[in-house]
């Protein structure tokens, strides 16, 4: 362990944004378990630093690891593990462009190749602005995207869609795109929604217009029911998980509950970083306020009286509204020392992830949240007993909490009524590509693929399906003829493909496969933590051999080669830590097996 300390000297305009997160009146910890305490100030203090200053200087860094006694190295290791934290100097206004699977099917390579030619290439500094080449940024329903960045005393932080090179030129230049609009879902006005009812209704910065649509109904029959109550309806009404695991939600709460270690906590995950993802963003961005209700019906049902927040670092909006919604319950006795007179405790806090898809498993999010590197943990054992500091922890994902708010809004028997038998409620889905009204869609479970897309207006005008994407790029491509599939999470399974966070890119005959392939190949190199050597070493490899398939220059025969793949899948299925090496292969070895793509066969 690198004990020594970093020579340089922090400015004083990095003091200051360092002293807003680390109070210099607390003196150093005494003994390990103060120093213990302070470690999930660490992520907090990087993004002070970085939103004032625009990167984060080997001082700065230093004086970080000083003030929480944390090793320089340890310290370093955390900085450099997120992708939006920046460890050389660089403009203070960075633009972070989407190239990932949507935003390239609405044409984000050009996009990417007109700012090349207007600014230069990706990260290199002109005028005081540079630009990157982003992952996705949970904005597929507008695709092409962007996320601005303005270091400074007074930061900013503006994603938007729709983006061309003028806009994205116009941001960099520190001139407005617009406010955000206010959401208009596809289904909007529609009386079957239960999870979006609210969306572009209801003002998110406003707790009155919430309760005056039903708000804070459900926490009211959950202090009634009480803890067994609660748990007991979330059981009966069979809700699973819906970031892609698919637990029982009930068991999970009932785990937590029963545990005697004390605290406990509950974790919202909200860092939904699967291409093709958003519907966590429009629930946290329109309906904020219920997110807070759920989350203090999950604390109230498992013992737990502090709950934390973890947001994508690249939905500021989401991370602004939230912000105002915890402050207005706060103050109107919805969270805190006594939530509604009823005797409850429970508050909750945010944290900003900082751009590691692998944040989203939920033993990498825990570590992030200490103040660590975001790597996964291995289990058992489970965060229903060694969780968030060590302690018992509820982890639910944006989507599977406010289902929860529904279940104890209408009763288990009234919500399982809905969907299908091994699958009940409704679900979210994020339709985005090649179809003619991408968004995020409401249906029960159960529903035909097909029915879905036709939702979204089916394929764009003058092309057909060529292949669809469910799941996401841990998911797999079905088929024209497989879009009967119903969307549950066995059969999606036995399609070959997974709902996961409920991603459905549509591709239709104009795209070129192998690109994307190429893309998700490279995605995974990209995202993987690097902790395990199934999954470090395995992702590049992929990315070399899918390469040399697109170029056709196979080391051997293209058969040599496919049988490679699915060895290589194989073994990180089998050796890796965590989701991510375990499906990285997944999206490619379909295509490859079901689309002929890269010389396979149909």
């Amino acid at each position: 362990m690198d004990l020594r300390p970093i020579q340089a000297t922090a400015s004083a305009v990095e003091v200051l944004a360092i002293d807003a997160v680390i109070d210099p009146a607390l003196g150093d910890p005494e003994g390990l378990r103060a120093i213990e305490a302070r470690r999930h100030l660490l992520l907090p203090a990087l993004h002070a630093v970085q939103a004032r200053v625009g990167w984060i200087s080997p001082g700065a860094l230093g004086e970080i690891a000083r003030r929480l006694h944390v090793p320089p190295a340890e310290a370093f290791g955390v900085a450099s593990f997120y992708a939006l934290f920046a460890l050389r100097d660089r403009p203070a206004t960075v633009a972070h462009v989407c190239t990932d699977l949507a935003c390239k099917a609405a044409g984000a390579d050009a996009l990417a190749g007109d700012l090349a030619r207007a600014v230069g290439p990706a990260g290199e500094a002109r005028g005081g602005a540079t630009w990157l080449e982003s992952p996705c940024l949970g904005l597929c329903d507008q695709a092409p995207a962007a996320l601005v960045t303005v270091a400074g005393d007074r930061p900013r932080a503006r994603a938007f869609g729709g983006a061309t090179a003028a806009r994205v030129l116009e941001a960099l230049a520190g001139r407005r795109v617009g406010d955000p609009p206010r959401t208009v879902i596809p289904q909007a006005g529609s009386a079957d929604l239960r999870l979006l009812r609210r969306v572009g209704v209801v003002d998110p910065a406003s707790l009155d217009e919430y309760r005056a649509h039903g708000g804070y109904v459900a926490l009211r029959r959950a202090l009634d029911l009480g803890p067994a109550g609660v748990v007991r309806e979330v059981t009966e009404a069979r809700l699973v998980g819906r970031g892609g695991a698919g637990f029982p939600t009930g068991r999970k709460w009932e785990a937590v509950a029963k545990q005697v270690a004390r605290p406990h906590y509950v974790v919202c995950n909200a860092d939904e970083s699967e291409p093709g993802t958003f519907k966590d963003r429009v629930l946290m961005e329109d309906d904020p306020f219920a997110v807070l209700e759920a989350m203090t019906i999950a604390g109230l049902a498992t013992g737990s009286e502090k709950g934390f927040l973890y947001v994508r670092g690249e939905y500021p909006l989401a991370t602004d509204r939230l912000t105002i919604a915890i402050d207005a319950a706060r103050a109107r006795g919805l969270l805190g020392e006594d939530v509604m007179g009823r005797g409850l405790r429970f508050d909750v806090e945010i944290r900003r992830g900082a751009g590691a898809y692998v944040c989203g498993e939920e033993t990498a999010l825990m570590a992030s949240i200490e103040g660590f590197r975001g790597e996964p943990r291995t289990k058992p054992p489970f965060p229903v007993e060694v969780g968030l500091f060590g302690k018992p922890t509820c982890v639910n994902n944006v989507e599977t909490l406010v289902a929860a708010l529904e279940v104890i809004t209408v009763g288990a028997a009234a919500y399982a009524a809905t969907g299908a038998p091994s699958a009940t409620g409704t679900k979210l889905f994020c339709v985005s590509g090649h179809v003619a009204r991408p968004g995020v869609y409401e249906v029960p479970l159960g529903t035909r693929l097909d029915c879905l897309i036709d939702l979204a207006g089916g394929a764009r005008e003058g092309s057909s399906v060529q292949a669809v994407l469910l799941g996401g790029a841990a998911g797999g491509f079905l088929r024209p003829d497989e879009l009967a599939t119903p969307l549950t999470f066995d059969d999606a399974r036995r399609a070959g493909a997974s709902l996961g966070s409920g991603v459905v890119i549509v591709l239709d005959e104009g795209a070129a496969m192998p690109e994307y392939l190429g893309r998700i190949a490279r995605f995974f190199r990209d995202e993987s933590c690097g902790q395990c050597v199934p999954c470090r070493v395995g992702t590049v490899r992929q990315e070399e051999l899918v390469a040399r398939l697109v170029r056709g220059r196979p080391i051997g025969s293209q058969e040599d080669e496919r049988a490679l793949l699915g060895e290589l899948g194989q073994a990180m299925r089998d050796a890796s830590i965590c989701g991510l090496g375990q499906t990285a292969t997944s999206a490619i070895e379909s295509a490859v097996a079901k689309l002929g793509v890269l010389g396979g066969r149909s």
